[in-house]
């Protein structure tokens, strides 16, 4: 089994093999029976190649391309909620896509963005996910491992946030950061193609 899973983790960091699943829309591979070791091998292989994300739980990883879609939607969302901190005075961190690991967790992947709120800490408190394609590895579950305090998801044109508690992650219908904030009027403004209105607009409507 040790033979074979080198042999497939070889074939991934082949440069053959890279700039063909980096050429594709979005797509995600799957690999079982992956050490620790070899995780933060690929990990480190495949840092300088642009468009991938690996993410790791308990011996499963996925690297997964990402979209020109993809980045718009998260770029626009960040930018939109360091307008809202900013109008409402909130002392906000953005870390964007830094790679956070816990090994006794068996954890680690890069958030599509991520902040601190206040002090600056170990692991970020908001963690954001963007959803082009569904499927995949349990992200929810790395974050429970690295401790973050909240998630959000952007699947289909709506947020799905979960905040975590002693144990597991709770579904809530509003930030613990941002409790004044109406994720349902953000989501109007994710508008990728459209960011500098969009944003300029928000910006407006938040400061009314």
């Amino acid at each position: 089994m040790k033979d074979e899973q080198l042999t497939i983790n070889n074939n991934i960091m082949n440069t053959n093999t890279l700039p063909k699943l980096v050429q594709e829309e979005e797509q995600k591979l799957i690999l079982q029976g992956i050490s620790w070791q070899e995780y933060l091998a690929l990990d480190s292989t495949l840092e300088n190649v642009p468009g991938v994300r690996l993410s790791y739980l308990t011996g499963t990883l996925q690297i997964m391309t990402l979209s020109p879609q993809h980045e718009a939607v998260k770029t626009t969302i960040g930018r939109l909620l360091e307008m809202y901190a900013f109008a409402k005075n909130i002392a906000l961190h953005g870390y964007g896509s830094t790679t956070y690991r816990r090994e006794l967790k068996a954890s680690g992947l890069e958030p599509d963005e991520c902040y601190f709120i206040g002090e600056i800490k170990d692991v970020p408190d908001l963690a954001i996910e963007v959803v082009i394609t569904s499927g995949g590895i349990n992200k929810l579950a790395i974050y429970q491992g690295l401790g973050v305090r909240e998630v959000w998801f952007w699947e289909s044109g709506n947020f799905s946030l979960y905040n975590l508690g002693e144990n597991e992650y709770q579904s809530v219908s509003r930030s613990q950061f941002f409790p004044d904030l109406d994720l349902a009027v953000l989501s109007q403004y994710v508008q990728p193609f459209n960011q500098p209105q969009a944003v300029r607009d928000f910006y407006t409507a938040v400061c009314q």
